[in-house]
C-alpha cells in the first residue's frame, strides 16, 4: 500500500492553536511536563561491587587500552599524556578521574522553541522517539518495508504530537528513498519544521555534523556566538565494541565538543558477542569504552556536556541474535546507573525489544526496558516509542502503544499521588461516609473525579461485552486508528517564514554542492 503524500498546511499555530480553532483534539493527553524521578534508584551492587566494576574498567584502560582509529584524536590524547602504541591508547585511572571530573553532572539543551528546553542529569527523566531503523511496519501495509521520507515525516509528526516525547533522536526511520549524500539535509529540514524539540546529529562525517549544526543554528535564529554559548543539540556515538572508537564518530564527537554541544557515548556491548558473557564484565567494558571518550571531550573543552549511555544486553546463545528487555538487560542497566552516579555523570538507556510486530512480547520487553531505565536513575531514554525487531523496524502503532506506557510512568512520578496533607488523608470524607454508603457521591470525590486517576487514551477498560459491542478492536488496531487521526489532524508548529526560507535555501545550496561524500 502506498503511503500518501501529506501536503504541508499553510496555516500555523501548532496543536494548541488548532485545538482552539476546532474545539477538539484527537486524544486527551497529559501536558508537556518532563518528569522528575522521585524514587530512589534500584542498586543491585554493593559498594564493593561498584568498586570491583570501576576497578575493572580502569584496568581495561590502563592495561589493555582502547583503539582510537581517528588520528586527530590520537594526537590530542598523546599531547595530554596518554600512552600511545599505534592506534592503541592507554590512560591511568588518576588521569581518567581527573578529566571526567571536569564534566558537568547536569546540563540543559535548548531547541528552537525554548519552551521545549530539557535538562539532562540529576533526577530528570526524558523520553525520545525511535531512531535509525532502516525498515517500517504499520497495519495498513502489513509487512516490513524499507523506510521512506513520507514514513519518516509521519513518525516525526508523532514525535511532535506526543507531549511525553521530550527530544527527537536520529531519523525515526531511515528514508532510503533519499540518496545518502543529501539524506541528512532533507530529514533535518523535516525535523526542524515538523517538530520544535531538541535535535540530534549523526556523527558520520564532518559534512553531516557541520550541516546539522548550521541548520539548528538557523532554525533557532541564533548567531554563531549564541549557538556556541549553550547546548542547542546533541549527538550520540557508539564505540565499535570491543574496545574501539572509529574515525567518523570521533570526528563528530570532537566537532560538537569544540562548540559545547551535547555529547552522549553509548558502547554497543552485547554480552556473549561483543563483550564478556558475564554482565559485570560487559558493564566494565562498556564503561571503559565510554569514559575514554568523555576524557577526550574534556581535554578538547573542559566542561563539555557529556552523558554515558548503556546498551548492555545479551544475545540469544542459540542464534547469536540480540535480545532486549531481558532480566540481564534490566540488571545491567541498573548496574550502569550505579556507576554513572559514582562518576557523577548523566546516563542514557533505551526502550528496546526484540519483537517483530507490536504484540504482547513487544510490550513486555519494552516495559521491562523502560522500567529498567526508571529504576536505574536514567536521565535520557532513547528509542522510548516505536522500536521493533531489535532496532530494525519502526512502527507507528508501537509508537502510540509505547506512549501509553510513557504517560503512565509520567503519572507514576507525579508527587500528587503520594501527597499526605489533610485533604489527601481525607478524614472528613471518611467520617462523612462512615460505616455505610460509598464515596462516589460525596463532595471530596466530586471535586477530584476528573484528575484523581490516570486516564488512558489507548487502553480499553470496558468489560468483555462492552468491548465486543464496540467492535472487538484489539490494541494495535486502536493504535492504528489513532495514528491515522493524528496525521490527518496535524499542523506544523509555528516557524518564522524568513527562517523557514533560509533553511530551505541552505538545503538547496548544500545539495548543489553535493552534500556529504559517499562511495556510491
Amino acid at each position: 500500500m502506498a503511503v500518501p503524500d501529506h501536503k504541508r498546511r499553510t496555516r500555523h499555530g501548532g496543536r494548541a492553536g488548532a485545538r482552539t480553532r476546532r474545539g477538539h483534539s484527537v486524544i486527551e493527553q497529559m501536558p508537556w511536563n518532563p518528569p522528575i524521578n522521585i524514587d530512589r534508584p534500584t542498586e543491585p551492587l554493593t559498594p564493593e561491587g561498584v568498586h570491583a566494576i570501576h576497578d575493572g574498567a580502569m584496568r581495561i584502560l590502563e592495561e589493555i587500552g582502547i583503539e582510537f582509529l581517528n588520528h586527530e584524536a590520537l594526537d590530542i590524547l598523546r599531547k595530554a599524556g596518554c600512552t600511545i602504541n599505534g592506534e592503541n591508547v592507554r590512560m591511568g585511572r588518576d588521569f581518567v578521574m581527573e578529566w571526567i571530573g571536569k564534566a558537568p553532572s547536569q546540563f540543559t539543551i535548548t531547541p528552537r522553541n525554548p519552551d521545549r528546553q530539557i535538562t539532562i542529569g540529576g533526577k530528570h527523566l526524558l523520553f525520545g522517539n525511535v531512531s535509525s531503523p532502516p525498515n517500517y511496519w504499520d497495519m495498513s501495509i502489513g509487512t516490513k518495508v524499507p523506510g521512506t521520507r513520507a514514513m519518516c515525516q509521519d513518525l516525526l509528526r508523532l514525535t511532535q504530537y506526543f507531549n511525553c516525547i521530550h527530544f527527537a533522536g536520529g531519523y525515526p526511520v531511515e528514508p532510503v528513498d533519499i540518496h545518502a549524500s543529501v539524506r541528512h539535509l532533507d530529514v533535518l529540514y523535516d525535523k526542524l519544521t515538523i517538530t520544535d524539540k531538541v535535535m540530534h546529529a549523526y556523527s558520520l562525517g564532518k559534512e553531516r555534523v557541520e550541516d546539522v549544526m548550521e541548520m539548528v543554528r538557523i532554525a533557532g535564529g541564533l548567531s554563531h556566538t549564541e549557538f556556541d554559548a549553550t547546548p542547542r543539540m546533541y549527538t550520540n556515538i557508539n564505540s565499535t565494541s570491543p574496545l574501539k572508537h572509529d574515525i567518523p564518530m570521533l570526528d563528530g564527537w570532537m566537532r560538537l565538543a569544540r562548540r559545547g554541544q551535547g555529547l552522549v557515548v553509548t558502547p554497543f556491548t552485547l554480552a556473549g558477542a561483543m563483550a564478556p558473557v558475564t554482565m559485570s564484565g560487559a558493564v566494565a567494558q562498556s564503561l571503559a569504552e565510554a569514559l575514554c571518550a568523555v576524557v577526550l571531550a574534556q581535554i578538547i573543552k573542559p566542561g563539555a556536556p557529556c552523558a554515558i549511555g548503556t546498551f548492555t544486553s545479551n544475545v540469544d546463545m542459540k542464534t547469536g541474535a540480540p535480545a532486549f528487555g531481558t532480566p540481564e538487560y534490566m540488571r545491567a542497566t541498573q548496574m550502569t546507573g550505579q556507576l554513572c552516579r559514582y562518576y557523577n555523570l548523566p546516563m542514557r538507556s533505551s526502550g528496546v525489544c526484540a519483537a517483530n510486530v507490536p504484540d504482547g512480547q513487544a510490550m513486555w520487553e519494552t516495559s521491562n526496558s523502560l522500567w529498567a531505565a526508571v529504576l536505574s536513575g536514567t536521565n535520557m531514554v532513547y528509542h522510548a516509542a516505536g522500536w521493533l525487531e531489535g532496532g530494525l523496524i519502526a512502527s507507528p502503532e508501537k509508537f502510540i502503544m509505547d506512549c501509553e506506557v510513557l504517560q503512565q510512568i509520567q503519572r507514576y512520578m507525579d508527587p500528587a499521588i503520594c501527597a499526605t496533607g489533610p485533604e489527601e488523608i481525607a478524614l472528613d470524607a471518611i467520617k462523612a461516609v462512615g460505616n455505610s454508603g460509598h464515596f462516589f457521591g460525596i463532595q471530596h470525590t466530586q471535586d477530584r473525579y476528573s484528575t484523581a486517576f490516570y486516564q488512558p487514551f489507548l487502553s480499553d477498560w470496558k468489560n468483555y461485552e462492552g468491548w465486543e459491542a464496540a467492535g472487538a478492536v484489539w490494541t494495535p488496531e486502536r493504535a492504528h486508528l489513532i495514528f491515522k487521526e493524528i496525521i490527518a489532524d496535524f499542523e506544523d508548529p509555528p516557524m518564522d517564514v524568513a527562517i523557514r526560507q533560509e533553511l530551505a535555501e541552505f538545503v538547496a545550496r548544500r545539495k548543489s554542492e553535493g552534500g556529504a561524500p559517499t562511495d556510491f
